[in-house]
């Protein structure tokens, strides 16, 4: 018997989730941007998956991005925001423990003339609130710290980190792959 403890990393498929894309992995596969039947098919399913994502979310299907796994929507975000936000600011906060994916598209950022506090994080994990704190600025665009650390299990205070970078006038983003 296997005991799997990485589910923070890649988890089995839901069985319903399976048995909907199933048609589309192997009858009705198709580029979504083809203007033929096949790709006006998929093109259609993603539209409704959209949908479903924006009602879950109460949110607008056009607030809605699909990507082809975590890394590009990490870069997606994180680029997003660098690039939309300079004006206000330069400043990124991120901790020392966040995924690859995170860390190299900061240091990417940092030879663009953004600057990067790298938070350390307790013995347990957790980082300290009062040092985020105390690092948020008033050109400080973007704090990005992961739900739940793939490697360790720590389950960040999302919603403290949330209010203290609102408070800020930054954004939150976290990997919750």
């Amino acid at each position: 018997m296997m005991i799997y403890l990485d589910n923070n990393a890649t988890t089995r498929i839901d069985p319903s989730v399976l048995e909907t894309m199933m048609p589309f992995l192997t009858d009705h596969f198709a580029n979504a941007a083809s203007t033929h039947a096949f790709g006006m098919l998929a093109s259609e399913a993603v539209k409704k998956a959209r949908q479903q994502v924006a009602d879950l979310l109460k949110a607008q299907p056009h607030e809605i991005v699909f990507t082809s796994g975590a890394t590009e929507a990490i870069n997606l975000a994180i680029k997003g925001v660098a690039e939309q936000y300079q004006a206000k600011g330069k400043h990124i906060i991120t901790v020392q423990t966040e995924h690859s994916a995170v860390l190299d598209v900061c240091k990417y950022l940092e030879t663009k003339g953004f600057e990067i506090t790298y938070l350390p994080v307790k013995p347990d994990g957790l980082i300290a609130i009062d040092m985020l704190k105390n690092t948020l600025r008033s050109d400080t665009i973007l704090v990005s710290v992961m739900a739940v650390n793939n490697e360790l299990g720590t389950i960040q205070p999302l919603q403290e980190i949330a209010q203290l970078t609102h408070q800020a006038g930054a954004l939150l983003m976290t990997d919750g792959t």
